[in-house]
């Protein structure tokens, strides 16, 4: 399924925001994370972005958000799988490769390397070809491990996969409630028609926090 790589194209376990806590000898090691809020018209997002774990990425997508790139952007494109139980595949957000916005593209960090997975509210940058990521990125619904890291593969944007930096620890209702809404049949070329959202979601606002914010209710839709 070649098509597959395409899928980012523009395309739970909460640590620390800013420190790893201290572990006992015996403990498991937590990894350092950062707290984003992702304001939406439709409700608001938590992640934790992974700063020690994807180091590169983390810091590039916490580059936007400081510098308020995000803000006024969209959540833009709802993939929906034809396979596996509804809601399955993927939202995708940000910056739509904007020249006002978008930051030079990043290096490449895959999942073989960072140990992360395309599991059900990972956050993954888009990209073209591996190391054109900048400011587009994906939310996933369900696993979509496929879509990790696969050395053996003899296609290298499949051996490179998709590069994984964080994942949803609140408003997992509000992604599912943006991914349900209908889409524009007329808009977008090639695999993308039938995937663009007929009234993409505004992202009024991203920020770091601290402390995980109390959820508010996903407005409907």
């Amino acid at each position: 399924m070649t098509r597959a790589v395409a899928l980012l194209a523009p395309l739970a376990f909460l640590a620390s925001p800013l420190l790893a806590q201290e572990a006992a000898p015996d403990a498991p090691h937590e990894f350092t994370t950062q707290l984003v809020v992702i304001e939406t018209t439709k409700g608001d997002i938590t992640v934790a972005i992974e700063t020690e774990r994807a180091p590169i990425t983390a810091a590039n997508f916490l580059r936007y958000v400081d510098e308020d790139r995000f803000d006024g952007t969209h959540f833009y494109r709802a993939m929906h799988l034809d396979w596996g139980e509804p809601p399955n595949g993927l939202l995708q957000g940000g910056t739509q490769m904007d020249p006002e916005r978008v930051l030079p593209p990043i290096a490449h960090e895959p999942t073989t390397e960072t140990g992360l997975s395309h599991t059900d509210g990972a956050l993954s940058m888009a990209r073209y070809d591996p190391g054109s990521a900048t400011g587009d990125f994906s939310i996933m619904i369900k696993d979509q491990t496929g879509l990790d890291a696969t050395p053996g593969s003899s296609d290298p944007s499949l051996q490179a996969g998709f590069a994984v930096f964080g994942h949803v620890v609140a408003g997992m209702d509000v992604v599912n409630a943006i991914h349900a809404m209908p889409p524009d049949p007329d808009k977008g070329e090639g695999w993308m028609k039938g995937q663009l959202l007929a009234d993409p979601v505004e992202i009024v606002d991203m920020r770091r926090v601290e402390t995980l914010p109390e959820e508010a209710p996903a407005e409907g839709g």
